[in-house]
């Protein structure tokens, strides 16, 4: 069995239709679940409804990439939304949150600050509700750690991790498991690759990120972008695949990573331990 710990299959680049179609593919694939996070709160039903519909699970939370976007009054209707479905067994996180030192707004101090204090805000509201967390952390690694010791927020998954093996310590030693996905299957991934062979196995979950982050098999360089070709849309009928790359890298077989993994997630987020799987 594989969980699929991130996935958006409410993204438009899906399309309904389509998102089932492949989440019917994923199944039979041996993806028994996925946990779909919210960007924002106009998803915030959507994603609920995809779970309930799909049974897989979800996430509420406001990516720090939407904060532009984001309604003034976002962190009210987060807050609103976890006290309404707070006992939803299918609400397993508050996700996906976190900082995002990537993007160029990113360098405008204010911009940064932002982030930061709705970041903050997001992890007080997940431990006030005992409910783990599903972070962003892309080239912000250090801060987020920060944040999580000055919130206290309790364990849960730090997304499409990337960073040194200091800080994969870090954030292990606070309680966190890795999300690893389609980015270990590139050639040129050398420093993921040996992070996944020094870190210990039981530190790792399984994601694919879909539609974003495609396996190397799907990637469509800029050039050929410009040429036309069509970006490759990645989703969770993929993870089987990235996952064989990732066992190879962690010197595992599929059917022991599967384990492993699994367990993994199943720790990081509790309440999936509570639901019966298809």
């Amino acid at each position: 069995m594989w969980i699929d710990t991130h996935v958006h299959w409410d993204a438009p680049e899906y399309g309904l239709e389509q998102a089932i179609l492949r989440r019917t593919a994923a199944r039979e694939a041996g993806v028994s679940l996925c946990v779909v996070p919210a960007v924002a709160p106009e998803n915030f039903a959507t994603v609920r409804d995809w779970a309930h519909a799909h049974h897989d699970v979800y996430a509420l939370g406001i990516h720090p990439m939407w904060i532009d976007h984001a309604p003034q009054d976002a962190l009210q209707l987060l807050e609103q939304a976890l006290a309404k479905w707070g006992d939803d067994p299918r609400l397993v996180a508050v996700g996906e949150i976190g900082l995002d030192g990537f993007v160029e707004a990113a360098q405008n101090p204010q911009h940064w600050e932002r982030q930061v204090l709705l970041c903050k805000a997001q992890m007080k509201l997940a431990k006030r509700h005992g409910l783990p967390v599903i972070l962003h952390v892309r080239k912000s690694v250090d801060a987020i750690a920060k944040c999580i010791r000055e919130t206290g927020v309790t364990g849960g998954i730090a997304h499409a991790f990337n960073g040194s093996h200091q800080q994969a310590q870090a954030l292990i030693d606070l309680g966190f498991v890795l999300g690893v996905g389609g980015a270990a299957t590139f050639e040129s991934a050398q420093q993921l690759r040996r992070l996944l062979s020094t870190v210990a196995a039981k530190n790792w979950v399984l994601e694919t990120d879909g539609p974003d982050i495609p396996p190397q098999w799907l990637y469509v360089t800029r050039e050929q972008r410009q040429a036309g070709t069509p970006q490759g849309v990645n989703g969770s009928d993929e993870l089987p695949a990235i996952a064989a790359v990732v066992a190879q890298a962690m010197g595992l077989s599929a059917q022991e990573c599967a384990r492993i993994t699994t367990q993994n997630a199943l720790r990081a987020l509790p309440r999936i331990q509570t639901l019966q799987m298809p």
